[in-house]
């Protein structure tokens, strides 16, 4: 006969959002990964969060170290996935539970991005070839599918 875990006395489930907002966390892991490689391979040649940190905190980011910088923009972007993935928490659990939601999700946050919030923080994005928004679209439709997964994990305990 099996062990079966049992939670322990008093301990209790977290929020979805809680679970999501963590999900966000090593979506972004994931999705920095997928842009390491898409990056090395000349697809993308400069990733988002490292475009916003130059026009909105560019004397901040000039004192980093240069030899840092890529911890502090994995640092941000982490704390952007974060949010993203606290944002689809709040999302009825009626949608958070379809298998689609987590991928539309991912695609709607590229496409929020790419249509409004970049044109507000005034980035100037050159026209992306088609490599690279199918490299964009791609991590995103990842970044999406592993949030939703963390929801997922969450509902099964």
């Amino acid at each position: 006969m099996a062990h079966q875990y049992k939670e322990p006395a008093g301990r209790r489930e977290g929020s979805p959002l809680v679970h999501a907002a963590a999900g966000g966390v090593v979506a972004s892991m994931a999705m920095s990964g997928m842009r390491r490689l898409t990056t090395a391979l000349g697809l993308v040649p400069k990733t988002p969060p490292e475009s916003v940190l130059e026009k909105t905190a560019p004397r901040a980011f000039s004192r980093v170290p240069v030899e840092r910088r890529p911890a502090v923009v994995e640092l941000v972007h982490w704390l952007y996935g974060s949010t993203g993935g606290a944002a689809f928490g709040l999302l009825p659990r009626g949608v958070r539970e379809r298998r689609w939601a987590g991928p539309v999700y991912g695609v709607l946050a590229w496409a929020a991005f790419e249509t409004a919030i970049a044109p507000a923080l005034g980035l100037q994005r050159k026209r992306n070839t088609t490599a690279e928004r199918l490299a964009l679209l791609a991590d995103h439709l990842l970044y999406g599918a592993v949030v939703a997964s963390s929801c997922w994990r969450a509902r099964e305990r």
